[in-house]
């Protein structure tokens, strides 16, 4: 089975995880901090915060925002569901925006009609999470010229966007959000097993997450709480300030990261130039192509065509029993069980639904290989043409 992603590690990788293991730390050491400053570099942003997966970055963010049981969140229609438990995991309200077709990203022009409305019903956001949806950067000055009309935070969930660019600069310098999120999964553009990093240019919010994603305990003396009464402390002591949650990046983790960053830029190469493989073979048959971006470098996390809606299922299962491990991504959140309960029905968001209804990503990573892609190509072409015969 041709997978539709994987993890690409190098003996140097292996040999950076076993100086680690011969070291003195194995969880929180130097080399956490070192993999933060490289990501910050790397993204010309003032401050990143390492954690153990995406997930937690994501609702760290949303707790450095103040998000709470009285806020409103909304997110993509299109993405995994994390993009919406994040707000939830703080007791927020959670909405959902269609997509724009074109990109499934989160449509500006149906973010602005929606927030419209809210307006008129006192219900505006506090809180809008982004997701650059298979690694294409989504329109963030429309979006950021949103946010300072109607006075909301946003996220990125940039979870499948590392080493992509937007008016040419990459993805994470924070230029139009207040946070970006990033994605190590394996699968995932690079990776540190599992793991992920929020990053900022506000000192307030990455003091706030660092605070939270380690029990909320701090060491430092100038964040402590003192009371008249209280002695000068010895060197051993510390404080619990908040609620905070084991949310640590392990230097395990770090150490294979920082060497994955290291090929970031080769990484994305690669996927552009598989990209623009499929993108040639197959621009004849009676698929729909997710454009190439002239004015955006895309990470190219996913690959992903759209076909007839009723020849969807079929072709799904047939391309996986002819070994070729296809996915989907995704089914619009708001039709999982979860929210359903929490009110929402099928129709909500129409775009949403039908690009699901016709979505099929292809295997995409480096090092696949030209034979491997060209019999996913080759095999996508019987098969459609057995679909034209019936």
């Amino acid at each position: 089975m041709i997978p539709y992603g994987r993890q690409n590690i190098d003996d140097e990788d292996i040999d950076a995880v076993i100086d680690v293991l011969k070291s003195d730390f194995l969880t929180q050491g130097p080399k956490v901090p070192e993999f933060e400053q490289h990501v910050a570099r790397y993204c010309q942003v003032k401050y990143a915060v390492a954690v153990n997966s995406a997930t937690s970055a994501l609702h760290l963010a949303c707790l450095a925002l103040g998000v709470n049981a009285t806020s409103r969140v909304w997110t993509s229609a299109v993405s995994f569901v994390a993009s919406a438990n994040c707000a939830r995991y703080c007791g927020a309200e959670v909405d959902f925006v269609d997509i724009d077709p074109a990109t499934i990203n989160l449509c500006p022009q149906a973010l602005k009609k929606k927030l419209q409305q809210a307006e008129k019903d006192n219900s505006l956001p506090d809180v809008v999470i982004v997701v650059h949806m298979a690694g294409q950067p989504c329109d963030m000055a429309s979006i950021h010229a949103l946010a300072k009309q109607y006075d909301f935070a946003v996220i990125e969930d940039a979870s499948h966007a590392i080493g992509s660019e937007y008016q040419g600069k990459k993805t994470g310098s924070c230029q139009f959000s207040d946070i970006t999120v990033f994605s190590f999964h394996p699968v995932k553009i690079i990776t540190t097993a599992e793991g992920g990093i929020a990053v900022t240019n506000k000192a307030s919010l990455a003091e706030k997450m660092r605070l939270l994603r380690s029990h909320g305990v701090t060491r430092d003396a100038h964040q402590m709480r003192r009371e008249e009464s209280d002695q000068e402390p010895g060197s051993w002591y510390y404080q619990q300030l908040e609620l905070g949650f084991n949310y640590r990046m392990t230097d395990l983790q770090a150490a294979l990261g920082i060497r994955q960053l290291n090929k970031l830029d080769s990484y994305v190469a690669q996927r552009n130039q598989l990209a623009q493989g499929y993108h040639q073979a197959l621009q004849t048959l009676p698929l729909t192509l997710l454009p190439i971006s002239e004015n955006s470098l895309s990470s190219f996390h996913l690959y992903i065509i759209q076909v007839a809606a009723e020849t969807h299922k079929n072709l799904f299962e047939a391309l996986r029993q002819s070994g070729v491990g296809v996915n989907l991504h995704y089914m619009p959140i708001y039709l999982q069980p979860y929210y359903r309960d929490l009110g929402f029905q099928p129709g909500y968001c129409p775009k949403a639904e039908a690009y699901s209804a016709s979505a099929i990503s292809l295997p995409l990573y480096p090092g696949l290989s030209d034979e491997n892609r060209d019999y996913v190509c080759d095999t996508l072409k019987t098969l459609l043409a057995k679909e034209r015969a019936i």
